[in-house]
């Protein structure tokens, strides 16, 4: 109950806060701007799709889920949750009670934020769109053809034989929902270790490490052929998150690349990591009330 105070408290004001606001409206017009793609296909085949599948064609690329996660350097720069009450918090409560909740509390906001994101993406594409948990015909033409590629669609033969796509789209729900909470863990951890919002800077360096890790540059970097980049990809699949998070980099039975199932206890794992390094912290973060250390 304590913790479920805390995480209350937190979410007081929420949705008047200026920076909950702005990153909303900021994802609302990324989500417009990405799925811009996908209505130019709808509209120029003129076939209807399944409700989930913009979403999937939409974040199934590595610079739209990016793009979406990097937004959350904003809503996430005060973390931990300061506020008039922490301190009554922690006298009533401990430091490891409070840090919970600053846990359950960054959990709750990266479901909103993933949750808003894929509504958004299925809204603005609806007037199209059925419920039926069948992929659409436009699905199949984006998986036989050169355009599926070209827009990073995770709509290939073989996703298409092996699961539907409410399954799929819950793969890539829960692998955006885990990037993102690696991205907020690492955000807090750096905020409760250096003062000064040093977690932001983190979040960046999180963030560009992904991008670094393209396979066109390391391969230029390490002088590969190009029937020696098999490699590069299968390296950077496994030690880039960004690689993790895309759904279209993912064994599907013929490579070596990871599995989703395997990205998730990754990202999972480095979430317990994070939480560990966290409370660690805790014990010797100083709060300041009113411009004094306490």
């Amino acid at each position: 109950m304590q913790v479920i105070a805390i995480v209350r408290y937190n979410f007081r004001g929420f949705w008047k806060n200026p920076k909950s606001i702005l990153t909303l409206l900021l994802g609302f017009v990324l989500c417009y701007l990405l799925s811009t793609r996908v209505m130019e296909v709808i509209e120029t085949y003129h076939t209807p799709v399944q409700v989930a599948e913009p979403f999937l064609w939409t974040f199934g690329d590595a610079g739209a889920i990016l793009l979406s996660s990097v937004l959350l350097l904003l809503l996430f720069s005060d973390l931990p949750k300061l506020g008039s009450m922490t301190p009554y918090y922690l006298y009533r409560t401990t430091r490891r009670v409070w840090l919970m909740g600053q846990f359950v509390y960054v959990i709750c906001v990266s479901m909103l934020y993933t949750a808003f994101l894929f509504l958004t993406t299925v809204l603005l594409c609806m007037k199209m769109s059925y419920v039926g948990n069948v992929w659409s015909e436009t699905a199949a033409m984006l998986a036989y053809s050169k355009l599926g590629k070209d827009l990073s669609v995770p709509s290939t033969v073989k996703v298409m034989e092996s699961i539907t796509p409410y399954g799929c789209v819950l793969q890539v729900l829960l692998l955006l929902f885990l990037y993102i909470l690696c991205l907020s863990f690492l955000i807090l951890a750096g905020n409760l270790l250096f003062s000064g919002n040093r977690g932001i800077v983190l979040g960046l360096l999180y963030s560009m490490y992904g991008v670094l890790l393209d396979p066109r540059v390391l391969g230029a970097i390490l002088h590969k052929e190009e029937y020696e980049m098999y490699q590069i990809n299968i390296l950077i699949g496994w030690v880039s998150p960004l690689s993790h998070v895309t759904y279209a980099k993912h064994n599907f039975g013929y490579d070596r690349l990871p599995t989703v199932g395997q990205s998730c206890l990754l990202f999972t794992g480095i979430v317990l990591v994070l939480s560990v390094i966290c409370m660690r912290a805790m014990r010797r973060y100083s709060f300041r009330f009113l411009g004094e250390r306490s």
